[in-house]
């Protein structure tokens, strides 16, 4: 079917706005998720027995030999934390290590302070004496994290427990929200991890069941999928290049083991790539699929290659002809082999090795958003897996809403599919490649 210059010129005008409003919703995306959330980070370590006095007697009933029962060490955004404690802008707004490893130490009165009032470590329901032994400027995923160094004096009688609490950075200061502080503590005989938000902010030794932990790495590796705007567009960006189921479950199980295999090995410490490596790869990789997208659904159109041919549109009923004249309906989408006459293209080919490699850099970026680079452990090994669960139950979520909608709509409106799914490509493209540049030029 022929099509004059006016609808031409009409329906490129509509591609062109509805991949302009994607990308300025998308474009905004990423601060939202990324800027305006938190992590903070804790390693809480028990060094004596609470209760067990000095043999010379020289202590006092229900204190520790030492004096320190419990040391922490707290990692946090440095400008976040210079906010929160309502400093000068010359203290959020310093530079570089050194400038900053001064602030801290000319505020250092104040940082204590805010981080006191909201971390706190409790032996038998009574608050432990916290006192800062040191601070330091560390960087996680190229950003900067004050680091401090805290021992906790504990009284009370032995065999009781331990309560650790966390209520940095809530939704109330305005600056960021949904923070989550992630635990992993050695404490009167127990290891584990554990993450704190504002709705259960609250540790507890002789509490804190297996089930309830890996419950809150599960949700936690759901948010970071979901919440992560990179991640869901590769998503998109594959679904919108699937015909089949087939092909959908290809790629997501390749795409799955993929980035497991990276993220387990970088999360345990065995394999370490710079962010700012990991970051520029990770947009580039969205860029590539929906180019590879785009110019499926295009020459398709052209060529009448088995996607959305000239006569496509003629259908009656609003099927979609596949190249050979192979009615290609919902039983189509569902076909586990290649339907007669339609061509494997060079996409097709490539597809899966393109996306295992681009999997394993996935996988990177989702260890580096967890945050936890420590040595091998069995409770460690466990809440990593179940993170990863997390991820792939709103990964399998993603494509059981998507996939039905897309078949349903490129068989009862293959004309409005290819236009929709175009605009959705360039979007996804454009929206790509300005991350790539973005991560790729040093801000400043």
């Amino acid at each position: 079917m022929v099509h004059d210059g006016a609808e031409v010129i009409r329906r490129i005008t509509l591609v062109g706005l509805a991949a302009a409003t994607l990308v300025a919703v998308a474009v905004a995306g990423p601060a939202v998720a990324h800027d305006a959330t938190s992590d903070v980070y804790a390693e809480v370590a028990g060094t004596t027995a609470v209760g067990v006095a000095e043999s010379s007697g020289s202590a006092s009933p229900g204190a520790s030999s030492s004096g320190v029962d419990v040391v922490a060490t707290l990692d946090l955004e440095y400008d976040l934390l210079m906010k929160s404690a309502w400093l000068r802008a010359d203290a959020y707004e310093a530079a570089g290590r050194d400038a900053q490893l001064a602030k801290l130490a000319e505020y250092e009165a104040d940082v204590d302070a805010y981080v006191t009032a909201r971390f706190e470590v409790a032996y038998d329901g009574e608050p432990c004496a916290p006192s800062l032994r040191g601070t330091d400027v560390v960087e996680r995923d190229s950003v900067a994290y004050a680091s401090l160094d805290y021992a906790y004096a504990c009284a009370g009688d032995p065999g009781r427990a331990h309560r650790v609490t966390s209520a940095l950075f809530p939704d109330e200061e305005s600056f960021v929200h949904s923070t989550e502080t992630l635990v992993r503590y050695d404490l009167d005989g127990e290891r584990g991890s554990a993450v704190l938000t504002a709705s259960s902010p609250t540790l507890a030794t002789g509490e804190w069941r297996l089930a309830r932990q890996l419950g809150s790495f599960f949700l936690l590796g759901a948010e970071h999928l979901l919440f992560g705007p990179d991640h869901v567009l590769f998503l998109l960006a594959l679904l919108l290049g699937a015909r089949r189921l087939r092909d959908v479950v290809l790629v997501a199980t390749a795409f799955t083991v993929a980035h497991s295999v990276t993220f387990l090995l970088a999360a345990l410490g065995l394999v370490t790539v710079p962010g700012a490596v990991v970051e520029p790869v990770i947009a580039a990789s969205i860029a590539v699929v929906a180019g590879a997208d785009l110019a499926g659904l295009w020459r398709g159109g052209r060529r009448g290659s088995g996607r959305w041919s000239p006569a496509d549109d003629d259908v009656a009923g609003g099927g979609v002809v596949a190249g050979g004249g192979v009615r290609a309906d919902l039983r189509d989408a569902l076909r586990r082999s290649q339907p007669a006459g339609r061509r494997e293209t060079l996409w097709d080919r490539w597809r899966l090795p393109v996306v295992v490699a681009f999997g394993l850099a996935h996988g990177l970026g989702f260890a580096g958003a967890l945050g936890i680079d420590a040595a091998w452990s069995w409770d460690l090994l466990w809440s990593l897996l179940v993170f990863n669960i997390g991820i792939e139950a709103v990964q399998l979520g993603i494509i059981a809403v998507a996939f039905p909608l897309l078949a349903v709509l490129r068989l009862r409106a293959p004309r409005a599919a290819r236009w929709l799914l175009m605009a959705g490509s360039v979007a996804i493209g454009l929206v790509a490649l300005w991350w790539t540049v973005e991560r790729l030029v040093p801000a400043g």
